[in-house]
């Protein structure tokens, strides 16, 4: 039964030996400390790697035109592949992996936006109704383009919060409905989205219904892009969903299927899963640290308890001739090992989350929002209170093996 006393004789010893507690105390903070850090710190790197994916869902796929570089049947390399309506069509209705998809016909000119004396120039984007999906926008009053706009033609505009508040200024909080001016022609406000990715460029856009657009800015049946999101599982099955893509486009514009330059395909999914594999590696390197320290720290607790064993020989062995049972020599030296752990490793612990908090507040392009969760810290304190019995109890196997004879002897 561990008593009151036993408390007062740990501590007693403790104190007797304060030096040599505190720096094996030190190496387990340490370890339990850079653990902690290491673990926020990779996770602040993945933050911040997500972030550079928030601005479209993971799982799409941008398609845009270019120019043949190979000669194909005939035709010299050198020719523009220009994507129309009919491209959308085609792949909206022939591949199978395709979620949600969205044309985009961009206007090289102008980009004008005007309300009473207010003139900005800002990007004027034309998509689908998915495309609010696809880019991820967060729509924070009204609505998106809708396919109602899409089949009636509407002169409709959705415009960001940046431009609502640089445009309308005072009149920010009743823009819904009012007209703006896009290169002259008037637009009703219909909503206002904000971009997930913070990224500033992506604030300083509207957006049109693209049949709308494609009138309007004497576009005809042109798209630039096409975007759409695949419902894929593993890298190889986005690889092959945008080698089908490429090939039913060249196909249809007589281009080689190995010509990369005659049509681009930037595929976010396998991008994203390609970081995801890297931040695996990167966390299990960081536990391997990590633990490595830990285990260093329980190492130096071990051989620290086989020290004070050997102190006290002959008192284990006056307790034992007394009447001591092995039990009690074992929890004597046991919970003062747990003890040392224990308290050295909660010191680490509430030090490393104290630095994370502190970083809590870091935001760039790649670190963002550094920590640790509840379940890792209770995970690394309970680890720290079996690794801290394990060290104890090699060397209280020991005392318990003392005999009180040999003891007495022992110089």
């Amino acid at each position: 039964m561990f008593d009151i006393d036993k408390w007062q004789e740990i501590l007693a010893t403790i104190r007797k030996n304060k030096l040599r507690t505190m720096l094996t105390g030190f190496s387990v903070a340490w370890g339990i400390f850079m653990l902690i850090i290491l673990l926020g710190s990779g996770k602040g790197l993945q933050n911040g790697f997500e972030n550079q994916f928030a601005g479209s869902a993971k799982n799409s796929l941008w398609i845009w035109s270019g120019r043949t570089s190979v000669a194909h049947k005939g035709m010299n390399p050198g020719r523009h592949i220009r994507f129309s309506n009919d491209d959308y069509e085609n792949l909206k209705n022939n591949t199978p992996e395709r979620e949600l998809i969205s044309g985009r016909f961009n206007i090289s000119w102008g980009n004008q936006v005007t309300y009473k004396n207010e003139i900005h120039s800002f990007a004027i984007r034309n998509v689908h109704p998915d495309f609010r999906y696809i880019e991820n926008l967060e729509i924070t009053e009204g609505r998106f383009v809708n396919q109602i706009d899409m089949d009636e033609k509407r002169k409709v505009v959705v415009i960001s919060t940046l431009v609502r508040d640089l445009i309308f200024k005072q009149e920010a909080t009743e823009a819904i409905g009012k007209y703006l001016l896009l290169n002259g022609i008037p637009f009703r406000v219909v909503g206002f989205f904000e971009d997930e990715s913070q990224n500033q460029n992506n604030m300083r856009l509207v957006y049109v219904p693209l049949t709308t657009a494609q009138i309007v800015f004497s576009g005809g049946n042109r798209l630039h892009e096409i975007a759409m999101t695949i419902d894929v599982n593993t890298i190889e099955e986005a690889r092959e969903a945008e080698k089908n893509i490429r090939n039913r486009l060249a196909a249809v514009h007589n281009f080689s299927e190995d010509d990369r330059r005659a049509v681009g395909i930037y595929n976010n999914f396998e991008s994203y899963m390609q970081v995801q594999s890297v931040f695996l590696g990167i966390r299990l390197f960081v536990w391997i640290i990590g633990i490595g320290t830990i285990i260093a720290g329980i190492v130096g607790v071990s051989n620290i308890m086989i020290i004070v064993v050997k102190e006290r020989t002959k008192e284990i062995g006056i307790r034992k001739a007394l009447g001591a049972t092995p039990l009690s020599v074992v929890s004597l030296v046991l919970f003062e090992s747990v003890l040392i752990t224990t308290f050295a490793g909660y010191i680490g612990l509430v030090l490393g989350v104290g630095l994370l908090e502190l970083m809590s507040g870091i935001h760039s392009d790649f670190f963002s929002n550094p920590s640790a969760d509840f379940g890792i810290a209770v995970s690394a304190t309970v680890l720290l209170i079996v690794a801290g019995a394990l060290a104890g109890f090699v060397p209280a196997q020991r005392a318990a093996r003392i005999k009180p004879i040999d003891a007495l002897r022992d110089e």
